[in-house]
């Protein structure tokens, strides 16, 4: 489904997923938190407090705060249900990953969500550790949760953003796209970060977010074609 972009920049978009710029690698940065993974049982407790900050209705991190507090997971307990339920990935994402790759295309994972679930979904995908945002869960040496690291860029409203342009003016990209279904991906499209935002409405279909998206896509086949 093509929708919310006009022509120039769906040719720019086309453009962008197949060559990149001369000179330079074009990269694609997708959240992670129902983009890739099925929600359910305790992940959906442990997101469910993502809602009104991936709608833009609160700061993130007093959302982030607020989830933390009423759950505490201790080391074990994260360690229990990542092999008990490993992320499941939404069709088609793992192509174009490949695609993009193949293409000789940088991909990244910012995510308002915990490295902990974030670094298997890298792992499958092939994304390496140095190219995860993402918040990290802080314990114990008695494995008791202590907090998350506010350090990183992505525990606060903005950080995506942050990170974005930390990215941009590290590796000089001169073409980005984001791929996102909440406020917090919206927000990484502004001067010195996003080019195009990319809004994925596959699992959830967040319509104030959709509505500034350049390109609003319902499945990952719509971008995979483009690469074709």
């Amino acid at each position: 489904m093509r929708a919310l972009m006009n022509l120039r920049n769906f040719v720019e978009l086309e453009r962008l997923l197949r060559n990149g710029q001369p000179g330079c690698l074009a990269s694609l940065f997708i959240e992670n938190n129902s983009c890739l993974i099925f929600l359910d049982g305790l992940t959906e407790f442990i997101f469910v407090f993502f809602a009104r900050a991936m709608g833009g209705s609160v700061p993130f991190e007093e959302a982030l705060a607020a989830r933390l507090s009423l759950f505490k997971p201790s080391l074990s307990q994260v360690q229990d249900f990542l092999e008990k339920r490993p992320p499941r990935l939404s069709p088609g994402i793992d192509e174009l990953v490949k695609k993009l790759k193949a293409n000789n295309k940088n991909v990244y994972l910012i995510s308002g969500g915990f490295r902990h679930m974030i670094n298997p979904i890298a792992s499958v995908l092939g994304i390496p550790p140095e190219n995860i945002f993402a918040n990290q869960l802080l314990f114990k040496s008695s494995g008791e949760f202590l907090g998350f690291d506010a350090n990183e860029p992505t525990s606060r409203s903005g950080g995506k953003a942050a990170a974005v342009q930390q990215i941009r003016k590290a590796h000089a990209y001169k073409v980005l796209a984001m791929i996102g279904d909440g406020a917090t991906d919206l927000e990484a499209r502004q001067p010195g970060g996003a080019d195009l935002f990319i809004c994925y409405g596959g699992v959830q279909l967040r319509e104030a977010v959709a509505a500034k998206a350049d390109w609003l896509v319902l499945n990952f086949k719509d971008l995979i074609n483009s690469l074709d």
